[in-house]
């Protein structure tokens, strides 16, 4: 039996989606980061639980074919890439592989991708970056990333996803905080005054926006700063505070001050033009975007008659992109600021057959299906969590000719494509799109078409009222939650009491999940100083 700090030998076989590496010894499964499929490796055991446990890289004895050299001082350090020690072409076919067993093992649904579309760009295609801002061991101000599964500050002058003249915006803003003697924020006192940098730039304008994220209404030496920044980039268009003095984990405030130039920046995306501000939804990959679109609006194969219905629209960028191939598009979002921007986007861009509705999608979709309208096109972009029960229910309802669902989450797209098979709506083609590289992220686009079920194709076998569905929602994984609860006070946690606390907070959970067999049997509850720790764990995440 293993045991901790037991030193094996390994080959890697697999990777994880948070990037570690898979390997089996005598059957049983260890999980190494920072590993490549092919490596042969010494390690040294961190952890053994009953299915699994945790090593790290003693040696890399043999090293696999995809491995490449590490371009960033911080990768191992960093929590934001995954992959910048194998080569995009390994990448590319890991990410593609973990799409396509997804769909097989989650939604056990026939379908493979017919390829996966790489970014134009491997580095520097961020048109965005929100930089924390904290103290170096010397107790100077210092900007970097955060640690993987925390708030811990890794300091770096640069990060190779963002273009280099992100890295001259920070140094500015860092060495005005230095001469003025301006605080970073401190997430412990919730004193300080200077929480994010917020960066912002479009690729086809070439304008630029400036963020910052305070403590304060009143950003003390501004004037200062402007003059600063403008000296260090020119195609600066927009310097923008805003206010956040709330004591929680949400980077941006509701109150944004312009300090110079305009309210935001403006650009063009699929020969549309959109206004951005610190608080506008807008691809992080302009390129990468297009691309994404593109494929979606090839799968929606739109007639000049047809009716699009778009739903989880954001600020309208899907079904705008392809207004001009539709007769009417009406688009439906649950936030109102969004809705009041996809609005104006159209009428911007002069795209007078687009309705915009403020509701939920479920609801709206319902309702949709009440009042007899058809669609002909369904575009679904849900968020990470997928599509609530009342979506699918009114597919059924609309019955349109296709469905195209584009997804940050391939996990939740199967579990929610396997559902539409059921009430008829055959994947006929896939296609992962890489808007994300040497991260885990991956998009996936899928087109269903109305037709006969096939019941030799379609084995959906799992019930959802025995699951707990809360790892594929936004937030956090039941390990993520252990391991912050475990690295923070030093308890160890179980499933079950996360689950307790989960449902006292009003999480959703498993209708059946980690509750007692029967009436008469007893489970033990959460201690009280185990119930604060996973509460504490909920808000870092995000959850309450």
């Amino acid at each position: 039996m293993l045991k901790k700090n037991d030193i094996v030998t390994l080959t890697i076989t697999d990777l994880t989606n948070e990037g570690m590496g898979v390997a089996k010894l005598d059957g049983y499964v260890l999980f190494v980061p920072k590993t490549a499929i092919g490596d042969v490796i010494s390690a040294r055991v961190l952890k053994t639980l009953t299915s699994h446990g945790f090593a790290k890289v003693e040696e890399i004895l043999t090293p696999s074919p995809d491995r490449c050299d590490v371009d960033c001082p911080v990768f191992s350090k960093c929590g934001g890439c995954l992959f910048r020690h194998i080569t995009y072409e390994a990448e590319l076919q890991i990410k593609k592989s973990w799409v396509d067993g997804h769909f097989q093992r989650i939604g056990k649904l026939d379908i493979a991708c017919d390829t996966i579309l790489p970014s134009p760009a491997e580095n520097g295609y961020r048109n965005k970056a929100q930089i924390p801002c904290g103290k170096d061991t010397a107790g100077k101000p210092s900007f970097g990333f955060f640690a993987p599964h925390s708030h811990r500050i890794i300091p770096s002058e640069h990060c190779a996803l963002q273009p280099a003249f992100y890295g001259e915006i920070t140094k500015t803003v860092e060495n005005w905080m230095n001469e003025y003697k301006i605080e970073p924020y401190d997430e412990e006192t919730h004193r300080g005054i200077l929480r994010h940098l917020f960066i912002r730039d479009g690729r086809v304008s070439g304008e630029v926006m400036v963020c910052l994220v305070a403590n304060t209404d009143k950003l003390p030496h501004a004037e200062k700063l402007v003059k600063a920044l403008l000296k260090t980039n020119p195609n600066i268009a927009s310097i923008i505070l805003n206010v956040n003095k709330k004591p929680s984990n949400e980077i941006l405030g509701k109150t944004c001050i312009t300090l110079h130039g305009k309210d935001g920046i403006t650009d063009t995306l699929c020969g549309l033009s959109f206004d951005i501000s610190p608080l506008s939804f807008y691809q992080v990959n302009h390129d990468g975007a297009e691309i994404l679109y593109k494929t979606a609006a090839d799968f929606a194969e739109l007639s000049e008659h047809d009716v699009l219905l778009d739903l989880y629209c954001g600020v309208g960028t899907i079904g705008l992109s392809m207004a001009n191939k539709a007769g009417k598009l009406i688009g439906v979002e649950v936030i109102p600021a969004a809705v009041e921007n996809a609005k104006k986007n159209a009428l911007k861009n002069g795209v007078s057959n687009a309705e915009f509705i403020c509701a939920d999608a479920g609801k709206a979709a319902e309702k949709l299906a009440q009042e007899g309208i058809r669609p002909d096109v369904v575009v679904i972009d849900p968020p990470r969590k997928g599509c609530g029960e009342e979506v699918i229910s009114a597919m059924q309802k609309m019955s349109p000719r296709r469905i195209v669902m584009v997804s940050c989450n391939s996990a939740t797209a199967a579990r929610d494509c396997a559902r539409l098979a059921e009430i008829g709506y055959t994947p006929t083609k896939m296609r992962a799109v890489d808007m994300f590289p040497r991260t885990g992220h991956v998009e996936t686009v899928v087109l269903l078409s109305k037709g006969e079920v096939d019941s030799k194709k379609i084995r959906v076998e799992f019930s959802l009222e025995d699951m707990d569905m809360s790892e594929f929602q936004d937030g956090a994984t039941y390990p993520q939650i252990k391991e912050y609860v475990l690295e923070h006070t030093g308890l160890k946690v179980s499933n079950l009491y996360i689950s307790q606390i989960k449902r006292k907070c009003g999480i959703e959970v498993g209708k059946n999940y980690n509750l007692p067999k029967s009436e008469d049997s007893r489970q033990p509850q959460c201690p009280p100083e185990k119930e604060k720790a996973i509460r504490e764990a909920f808000k870092y995440f995000g959850m309450i």
